[in-house]
């Protein structure tokens, strides 16, 4: 395993291609198993530049004017897939001209900035990469709450700024996703057109749907999460692995236990599966709110809570305020559990030294929460061509296998593996996995739905009159 220029780990069989060779729309990293495959690549790309180049010469779109250089350099591998409609201002033309336009631009990326690792994956190999293969300037603005960039927007478009607003991309979660989106302010659909975007499996529900709403390309995915819990394996042997026997052993075993106080995004998801479980399953959620439904259903969820809340950290008279203080609670000892939508996050706070060496991770039988996160374009970015290349650029193969890696990230792959060559299938094979990290045959069964966003703010908005303030 080497690592590349930035510093972050690729691969073994990563060769740089000469820059008269690179790939504008993927990255000149590439895979190839030896010198021979080496040759083949070439060998294929010069029979198929008379193609292209006669392509060039008949269409009649402002990629004429690319240089015989850059017209060369053109691979099947940087065009949008077939059939895909360019996105809203980009109708009849190619990615090649996204990819122009957007060099020189500065990406304004808002997004939540509460974990070391994610930010240096970030400000190192996706700024530095960007920069050096489309001349794209990344900068990465941190947020507590994504809902200080849904307000930002909602703001500038409120005050008349409709083209030249602050957030060029944001990491948005279902339930922003679902307010700008209602309200019209999100840009697309563009995600369909992203050349990247055909190693995505768009008929996963997990995918095309978030927080029960539909995607419609208005968003592109770039991670997949699954809810995971950790332990001390030196505190604790067995963990409970029902809700029932968590709340024995909450019970059991006071101040010892705690999570996030909604609408934190890590505490909401976790007392979801609370509220499954007391109201008889996911299943009868639908987008449609059904006020009388929550009325006479949840108060069984808030009985729960109620009932370990006396057991909890503090006595259950405070809760953790983020993840973040949940993080260091574990950390410190003070709490016996920790719990996460990234199932490799205590691996990854473990090799930082963070969390004790000891610790491992589980599910519920019943299962946990999976999901999808995504990046969207407000519809008043002035930089929309540098954030599809951003959103494209993190769906290649490169930036997917080095936020896989743990020692970067340990972020789960948006895309499928099995559509790749088999080049990178074989390196995504070889990654480490964690010493906290459940096997993928553990974390791909008894994936339960996250709860529509049209349930999960009166769910929050419950939680706080209901548990919180009783």
């Amino acid at each position: 395993m080497q690592l590349s220029a930035t510093g972050y780990r690729l691969s073994t069989t990563s060769y740089r291609l000469p820059a008269d060779r690179l790939h504008p729309g993927r990255g000149d990293f590439v895979m190839l198993s030896n010198v021979k495959m080496h040759g083949r690549l070439l060998i294929g790309l010069t029979l198929l530049l008379p193609f292209l180049m006669q392509c060039a010469s008949t269409a009649s779109t402002p990629a004429e004017n690319r240089t015989e250089t850059e017209s060369a350099a053109i691979t099947v591998e940087e065009m949008a897939p077939e059939g895909a409609e360019p996105p809203p201002d980009y109708e009849d033309q190619q990615w090649a001209d996204i990819i122009a336009e957007a060099r020189g631009q500065t990406v304004n990326w808002y997004m939540w900035g509460g974990q070391d690792n994610i930010n240096n994956w970030i400000n190192g190999f996706v700024a530095d990469t960007l920069k050096a293969e489309y001349d794209i300037t990344l900068n990465q603005v941190p947020l507590v709450d994504t809902v200080e960039a849904v307000n930002k927007v909602l703001g500038e478009v409120e005050a008349g700024v409709d083209a030249d607003g602050s957030v060029d991309m944001i990491w948005i979660n279902g339930e922003n996703f679902h307010t700008l989106r209602q309200a019209d302010l999100l840009y697309g659909p563009f995600s369909q057109f992203l050349p990247n975007s055909t190693y995505v499996n768009w008929d996963d529900p997990s995918v095309n749907t978030d927080l029960g709403f539909p995607v419609d390309y208005y968003e592109s995915p770039w991670g997949k999460a699954r809810m995971v819990i950790a332990y001390d394996t030196a505190k604790l042997a067995e963990p409970p692995t029902t809700i029932d026997s968590l709340v024995e052993w909450v019970k059991a075993n006071p101040g010892k236990f705690t999570y996030p106080a909604p609408p934190d995004f890590t505490g909401t998801a976790f007392i979801t599966h609370f509220c499954y479980q007391a109201t008889g399953g996911h299943e009868q959620f639908t987008l449609e709110f059904d006020a009388q439904r929550f009325e006479e259903q949840f108060p069984a969820c808030w009985d729960i809570l109620n009932e370990i809340e006396p057991f909890l950290w503090r006595e259950g008279q405070t809760y953790p305020e983020s993840h973040a203080r949940q993080q260091n609670l574990f950390a410190n000892g003070e709490v016996y559990f920790d719990m996460a939508f990234n199932p490799a996050e205590a691996s990854s706070m473990v090799s930082a030294g963070r969390f004790p060496e000891t610790t491992r991770t589980f599910v519920f039988d019943s299962g946990t929460l999976a999901n999808t996160h995504y990046v969207a374009i407000p519809v008043n970015s002035p930089h929309k061509a540098a954030a599809m290349v951003l959103a494209n650029f993190l769906l290649s193969p490169e930036a997917q296998f080095s936020k896989a890696d743990v020692e970067n990230w340990g972020d789960f792959a948006a895309i499928e593996v099995a559509r790749l060559p088999e080049e990178w299938q074989a390196q995504f094979d070889a990654l480490p996995v964690g010493v906290a990290t459940l096997p993928n045959e553990i974390l791909d069964e008894n994936r339960l739905p996250e709860l529509p966003a049209t349930w999960r703010i009166p769910m929050e908005k419950g939680w706080e009159e209901n548990v919180l303030k009783q």
